[in-house]
């Protein structure tokens, strides 16, 4: 018994004729977001560099939604979470999001508090 897939994305605001043009429309909607990211990376706008957020740039803020959400959307799309039962998707995704979320919030602390144990001259730069 076959299986049909789901041809939209974005919850039916694109609907594709194919299961070939979906992967393209997928690949494109994950190109533009890469491509932002990258942009925002090159141009770092003073701004999103300047103003912080809990310690941390808008800048990379916004680097880290955008790479979950791209993280997120992969998962949902070509790894057909779409088309499981709701608890299953609610096992994988979620607890994928808080572990990431939770090792990005522990890495950003530590990062943090070296960079002040070095910036305030507690320890010299030797590098």
């Amino acid at each position: 018994m076959a299986h049909e897939h789901k041809l939209e994305i974005f919850r039916g605001l694109l609907k594709f004729k194919s299961n070939e043009r979906k992967i393209w429309g997928v690949f494109t909607v994950l190109s533009i977001v890469t491509v932002v990211e990258v942009a925002l990376g090159i141009v770092k706008p003073e701004i999103l560099t300047v103003n912080r957020f809990m310690a941390m740039k808008l800048l990379n803020w916004i680097f880290i939604i955008l790479t979950l959400a791209k993280a997120y959307y992969i998962t949902w799309d070509f790894m057909h979470m779409r088309d499981e039962v709701k608890a299953m998707r609610r096992a994988v995704v979620w607890t994928a999001v808080f572990l990431i979320c939770y090792l990005v919030l522990i890495l950003l602390i530590e990062g943090d508090y070296i960079y002040e144990v070095y910036k305030n001259n507690y320890i010299k730069f030797t590098f």
